[in-house]
């Protein structure tokens, strides 16, 4: 549907700014993005470089053991299906952590491995298991303590209070994730 949407938008801009005589505003407008896309990009990948290495670091150290452990309770109850010492629960913490530390980038990967993991386990091949839903809705609506890409983005672009929408994001990201869940759970019994 985006693939209608953004080229009529498009192709309606500059029909407008032809009509209107404004082509060199929208040819100015057009190299100005593409210079601060590039400057936004460049300096979201400093945030992404360290945040993915410190979850690369703490993959190969005992805080991945210790941060499973806290999540341990959360994930019986979320994941019954799945032992409490395989390398699939640790995959899912690992996951978990990332979101909730806003790391996006460096949770994909990590979830990817997950459900890899526990596409080997299903036994219905074509099918997800309770677990993969749940992984997947848990992984949309990612709870978010720190939500470093929208702080860097912001901070990119020169908020004045890059760090000034953090509560809001616990409140929805909380509200999502537990709407999320109940409602995953709910529709696991039913069908």
């Amino acid at each position: 549907m985006l693939n209608i949407i953004w080229p009529i938008f498009l192709i309606v801009s500059f029909i407008y700014a032809i009509l209107n005589g404004r082509v060199a505003e929208v040819n100015n407008s057009i190299f100005e993005s593409t210079k601060s896309a590039v400057e936004l990009c460049i300096s979201l990948l400093g945030t992404i470089c360290l945040w993915n290495g410190i979850m690369q670091i703490a993959a190969k150290t005992k805080i991945v053991k210790h941060l499973t452990k806290i999540l341990n309770p959360i994930m019986k109850k979320l994941f019954p299906d799945i032992k409490r010492e395989s390398k699939i629960h640790e995959e899912i913490s690992m996951n978990i952590i990332a979101n909730i530390m806003g790391l996006g980038n460096a949770a994909t990967p990590l979830g990817l491995k997950a459900m890899k993991s526990m596409q080997k386990e299903n036994k219905e091949k074509n099918r997800l298991s309770n677990s993969m839903a749940i992984f997947i809705v848990l992984n949309t609506a990612s709870i978010q303590i720190i939500p470093t890409t929208v702080i860097a983005i912001r901070s990119a672009l020169s908020s004045n209070n890059p760090t000034g929408m953090i509560i809001p994001v616990w409140i929805s990201t909380v509200l999502a994730a537990g709407f999320a869940i109940i409602s995953a759970k709910l529709l696991m019994k039913k069908f």
